[in-house]
């Protein structure tokens, strides 16, 4: 996320939304996050608060939404802020959820105060997939000082979160060099050291997903951002470049990825700046962008087809197949 802000104004929503993309139209999301969880799906996202489309991101705090059938979205209101981490001064942005034991971990990145100066990884933790959360550990996880592959102060941001059959847990993250590191069991601590991948043009916005046999990395890749992916057969790689998933969306320059299967549906989600204005609400653009879903679809071999961006998005209910 080469500078996401997430912010949610203290609002909570209540309504249903209809799904066309983008998906969510009442507030401007980003960095899409998906967790699937007794199911249903449960979108993160951050929150574009930018007054205009020619300085920069403005975001606070996280929004959540579900949904039981990918077109119907329910929407659960900011579930925190990034401030709640005592430590940090702001700046909320990409995250992940992920369920364990029957708690959810919010892994995301905000700015670190003046002890530790740069961007910083913060896990929180609820009891319930749209909080309250709280910060599990009382300080960052990942912070700046801790990696030297670039000197930029946002290279530990965008946290993705994987956990193989056997349990093992590891976190994916980075900017302009993609790193990973194992977690503990109970998902708090490090658990080893922090590895670099081997991938071309990586940017940002990791990911990380399996489907049978093979491993997925996909990230966001030069810029203006596309989307790029690998395959592999382990977790550890070696990850094997296999092109563009994802073109630029043509009016943001950021794009970041969540892929989920549900009900045996597979999707790609994503985000845009293409709103439209509506009433008081200005348009979409570089700075207020909007989550949008598109079909996922493998090819027999097991790579991917390039997603194809869309205005209809998904429009039948998921089902199972």
């Amino acid at each position: 996320m080469k500078k996401h802000w997430l912010c949610a104004a203290g609002i909570m929503f209540s309504s249903h939304v209809m799904a066309d993309n983008p998906v969510i139209k009442e507030v401007f999301t980003a960095d899409p996050a998906a967790l699937v969880h007794d199911d249903t799906v449960y979108l993160y996202t951050g929150h574009d608060e930018a007054p205009n489309n020619d300085v920069f991101f403005e975001m606070h705090d996280w929004l959540a939404f579900s949904s039981t059938d990918m077109v119907n979205w329910k929407a659960h209101g900011p579930i925190m802020k990034a401030t709640d981490f005592k430590w940090a001064i702001g700046d909320a942005w990409a995250s992940h959820m992920i369920e364990k034991g029957g708690k959810f971990y919010f892994f995301t990145t905000v700015r670190h105060n003046e002890e530790k100066p740069g961007f910083a990884i913060g896990v929180a933790v609820s009891d319930s997939p749209t909080g309250p959360f709280r910060d599990a550990i009382g300080h960052a996880l990942v912070t700046n000082d801790m990696t030297t592959q670039t000197p930029n102060d946002w290279d530990d941001i965008d946290p993705a979160i994987f956990t193989e059959d056997n349990g093992d847990t590891y976190m994916f993250f980075g900017n302009l060099v993609p790193k990973y590191v194992k977690l503990t069991d109970n998902l708090t601590a490090l658990d080893g050291e922090i590895k670099v991948i081997d991938v071309p043009n990586f940017t940002e916005a990791a990911w990380v997903h399996k489907k049978g046999e093979n491993y997925y990395l996909s990230y966001a890749c030069e810029f203006p951002e596309k989307i790029c992916y690998a395959m592999s057969k382990s977790i550890h790689g070696p990850w094997e470049y296999k092109g563009i998933l994802n073109e630029v969306a043509g009016n943001t320059e950021t794009n970041h990825q969540s892929i989920i299967e549900y009900k045996g549906n597979d999707y790609f989600i994503y985000h845009t700046g293409a709103l439209p204005p509506k009433g008081d609400q200005p348009s979409g653009g570089r700075f207020r962008r909007s989550v949008a879903i598109d079909p996922l679809i493998y090819n027999d071999d097991g790579t991917l087809k390039r997603v194809v961006m869309s205005t209809e998005g998904i429009t039948e209910p998921a089902q199972e197949k």
